[in-house]
């Protein structure tokens, strides 16, 4: 669980928060799909920012709650998208979701230090809280999402990145990388003692230096 508060303020703003960064994300994903290309996003409805598209609603429950969850999907390809340059178009698609919420931790953070959000955290008051979850949040999703493990948004980008014999390669391994990543989760949330939390370890301190840079503390 990424924070310890168990108020109901903090468990309002971190739904919130999530449901915000969670459509933004798949948002997103879809446009930018979309204008590579897909006509699929658009068939489907997908270009717009209303949550109820989005939001896998059990993945929002559990990611505010324990910090993990399956939160959305886009119906992208690169199958379906201009031939030209196709790697590249679909390197932006991906990539347009993590760094979406990346572009939201910053707005937010803006706003957090122009009403001096740390005195209104400090006081209770629910705008602090929400606006702290926002940018937490987002950041959280930004790092998570950039992992190089099958199947979240990292693995895609290098994918788009690597050469073709390696990207043939890390195609191969996609089954493997998926099993890593779950291997992760498991140890993560089990804590066994005498195991370091290695999950924990990989977002945690990215997420704890970009929280300081961007809120100033």
């Amino acid at each position: 669980m990424l924070f310890s508060n168990p108020s109901i303020e903090a468990l309002i703003a971190s739904l919130i928060a999530v449901g915000l960064g969670m459509t933004v994300h798949e948002f997103a994903h879809n446009y930018v799909g979309w204008r590579m290309g897909d006509p699929v996003p658009a068939r489907e409805g997908r270009l717009t920012l209303n949550p109820f598209v989005h939001i896998n609603w059990i993945g929002w429950l559990m990611f505010a709650i324990i910090g993990f969850g399956i939160l959305g999907s886009a119906p992208i390809s690169p199958y379906r998208m201009h031939p030209d340059n196709r790697r590249w178009r679909w390197l932006a698609a991906v990539a347009a979701g993590p760094f979406s919420n990346l572009l939201l931790a910053v707005f937010f953070a803006i706003i957090f230090r122009l009403v001096n959000g740390w005195e209104l955290l400090f006081t209770g008051s629910f705008l602090g809280i929400l606006l702290f979850y926002i940018v937490s949040f987002n950041i959280l999703l930004f790092v998570f999402n950039l992992l190089p493990v099958f199947p979240l948004d990292g693995w895609q980008i290098v994918l788009s990145l690597l050469p073709p014999d390696m990207a043939a390669w890390w195609q191969r391994n996609q089954q493997t990388s998926y099993y890593i990543f779950f291997g992760l989760i498991l140890l993560s949330l089990l804590r066994l003692p005498g195991i370091p939390n290695i999950l924990g370890i990989l977002i945690g301190q990215p997420v704890e230096f970009l929280r300081g840079l961007l809120l100033g503390a």
